[in-house]
């Protein structure tokens, strides 16, 4: 549990929010459908610490910034130097506004069906 600094955090208890997950994960890459539950927490425990050095880096870009929330582009920008995860994050912002767009224009679909069906 390495932080970039190379300094270790102490251990702590941590829920496993992502043993589900994990383990179709690595069901999918070959392994075992039920894989050992040290495996499955030693990934959930790599996985944590990287979101919270995300979140950690990210929230450092704020603050640089003279800011107390953290955006996207705080994200965006402590992705800068991996490509491929700096474009996976803006594949899925773009298809979340895609899905959102949608979402919209069926609702608004809706509501025109929904008076012209009542006869307002």
């Amino acid at each position: 549990m390495a932080t970039d600094a190379g300094i270790r955090r102490p251990r702590t208890r941590r829920q496993h929010l992502f043993v589900k997950e994990l383990k179709s994960l690595m069901y999918a890459f070959g392994d075992d459908p039920d894989p050992l539950p040290e495996s499955v927490q030693v990934l959930d425990e790599i996985v944590t610490d990287y979101i919270i050095d995300m979140c950690h880096d990210a929230a450092r870009m704020a603050s640089r910034g003279g800011r107390n929330k953290i955006k996207v582009d705080d994200f965006k920008f402590a992705l800068r130097k991996d490509q491929r995860k700096l474009g996976r994050v803006e594949e899925l912002l773009i298809m979340s506004k895609v899905i959102a767009d949608a979402r919209k224009q069926f609702d608004d679909k809706q509501e025109v069906n929904d008076i012209a069906g009542t006869g307002k």
